[in-house]
């Protein structure tokens, strides 16, 4: 029986396509009960809806989902998007977001090298970190290592304050080149609207070309 790895090495040489990795990291701790999960799940899912849509990101785009509240959980990892189907999140428990985005940093580097077996060809990786609040676990290690790099240029972050409450100081340790930015409220699916047109934009482009991306303005304070 063949295993994960030959299969995944498969699927990316049927689609040769150049891959745009986005690497959701949500938090999913006890204060987002309520309506900022089911709001949550509602920009998610059209998300997912959003690039299946669209002839050229559905082939180029793929996305990993990690959540942190009671544990730290691989919800999805990285795959053809038409295969995927994203569960409902639930919310409760603690904030371990420095352990979440050594995770999804993790995921990020199997996937690049997944693609260089493979031989396809990759954008600069995303890794889009949301949080309602601050961390309860230590954050230096993962800090470091998303500083390093974008640093290099080998990743983009985009740290997201949802409301009032998230401590944009706390998500500024991980992007030395993004600035924080704070969430509307509760309006997820405007900005995975503005997700999803940004990895469509950045889908028809030359890897390695500069982009511009649509203005955040609508679900930005």
């Amino acid at each position: 029986m063949r295993d994960f790895l030959e299969l995944r090495i498969d699927e990316l040489a049927d689609n040769p396509t150049a891959r745009v990795p986005v690497c959701l990291v949500l938090d999913t701790s006890g204060s987002m009960v309520g309506g900022p999960i089911k709001e949550l799940n509602n920009g998610i899912k059209f998300f997912f809806d959003s690039i299946k849509s669209d002839d050229i990101a559905k082939y180029a785009a793929e996305i990993a989902v990690v959540t942190f509240g009671e544990s730290v959980e691989k919800i999805l990892d990285f795959g053809f998007v038409e295969k995927q189907n994203v569960p409902m999140l639930r919310a409760n428990g603690m904030t371990p977001m420095g352990q979440a985005v050594n995770l999804a940093l993790d995921l990020l580097e199997q996937a690049k090298n997944q693609y260089s077996v493979a031989g396809v060809d990759y954008y600069q990786p995303w890794l889009v970190l949301m949080t309602d609040g601050a961390p309860t676990d230590d954050i230096a290690s993962a800090s470091q290592r998303a500083t390093n790099l974008v640093n290099q240029k080998k990743l983009t972050i985009f740290p997201i304050g949802i409301g009032t409450g998230a401590d944009l100081n706390v998500l500024s340790r991980f992007s030395p080149r993004n600035a924080p930015v704070r969430m509307k409220g509760v309006n997820f699916k405007a900005f995975f609207e503005w997700l999803s047109k940004s990895v469509a934009i950045t889908s028809q482009s030359i890897p390695g070309a500069n982009i511009n991306l649509p203005p955040t303005s609508g679900w930005t304070l």
